[in-house]
């Protein structure tokens, strides 16, 4: 069975505010670790019908660049929905919605 690994490295403050976030995969190798501002981590746990999450973001993700995320996030979300459930439907309504968060939000191009 083929393994891979993705690596995350969280710096905190003494606050434990996040000072930098960067991650580093086995399929990255001739790149060194990325840095990120921010991060959504889902895992599902069947056993429980739950959803495990991890989100963070370091004090220099600026509001605007928080926007832009989320929008891109629930973007790929609709994509992901249509791919794994091939519901058409809902990731066109899940699309509206990303429409609609992008233009209130003000970050429509």
């Amino acid at each position: 069975m083929k393994k891979k690994e993705i690596k995350i490295t969280v710096e905190l403050d003494d606050k434990n505010v996040a000072n930098n976030i960067a991650f580093k995969a086995d399929d990255m190798p001739n790149v060194d670790a990325v840095n990120c501002r921010a991060m959504l981590l889902s895992f599902w746990d069947s056993h429980n019908k739950d959803t495990l999450k991890l989100d963070l973001w370091t004090r220099d993700m600026t509001v605007d660049e928080m926007k832009i995320f989320f929008h891109q996030t629930l973007v790929t979300m609709a994509n992901t929905l249509q791919s794994s459930t091939d519901d058409e439907r809902i990731a066109g309504d899940m699309r509206d919605f990303c429409d609609y968060f992008a233009e209130k939000m003000e970050i429509k191009e």
